[in-house]
């Protein structure tokens, strides 16, 4: 698969540990574009002697290296994953309910500082902490935060595509794609699909004809 054009390193966390951060924590989210389920945030501090090697942009790696290193991951370092629920995606917006599901994970850690991927911190951080653009793939502990949070949101679109079939979701972990798409249409709306996206919105409200 395609590398990133960047080469994620630990001088984020050597910056923020010369300032005093002891408990130093890269923090992720995946699921902000698919149409169901609960979007998923991960936060992880590094042992920075015991990193998994190949650690890169979750979005460049296989899904065995995913496994894989999410697994080196849970066993060699400090994790954490939290969720925000289809019911807060529609009450709050994705944005809020992504910084929220972030929030949690970090409380979770009781870090003290976070290096968080994207433009923008949450407004309720738990800890000092800095934005870092494409942070998944320039800092390790950002890295890391995306494989754990890909692999653990991965897992529950698996279980609930065996509660509610045909909606493919054990491959396109309720993304927009063809099949979801009419499944939609010739199915219906279950409860995991987010009713403030607008293609699940025209189904319910506007009767609207969509396309992916």
């Amino acid at each position: 698969m395609a590398r990133s054009a960047f080469s994620p390193d630990f001088s984020f966390e050597e910056a923020a540990r010369l300032r005093g951060a002891l408990r130093i924590a890269g923090v992720d989210e995946v699921g902000r574009g698919p149409l169901a389920g609960p979007v998923t945030a991960a936060a992880v501090i590094l042992d920075p002697a015991r990193i998994p090697t190949g650690l890169a942009d979750s979005k460049t790696l296989s899904a065995a290296e995913r496994e894989r290193l999410a697994a080196e991951l849970h066993a060699n370092a400090a994790v954490a994953v939290a969720h925000a629920s289809v019911e807060e995606i529609d009450a709050l917006n994705i944005l809020r309910a992504s910084h929220l599901a972030m929030v949690r994970a970090l409380t979770a850690l009781a870090a003290d500082f976070a290096i968080v991927d994207g433009p923008y911190l949450p407004r309720e951080m738990p800890c000092e902490g800095t934005a870092v653009v494409k942070g998944d793939g320039r800092s390790l502990s950002v890295a890391a935060a995306s494989i754990v949070a890909k692999v653990g949101r991965d897992a529950i679109m698996v279980d609930l595509a065996q509660q509610h079939p045909g909606y493919g979701w054990e491959t396109n972990a309720g993304y927009p794609t063809k099949r979801h798409i009419s499944a939609l249409q010739n199915l219906g709306v279950t409860p995991h699909h987010r009713c403030s996206f607008k293609p699940v919105h025209n189904i319910l409200y506007q009767g609207k004809s969509i396309t992916p």
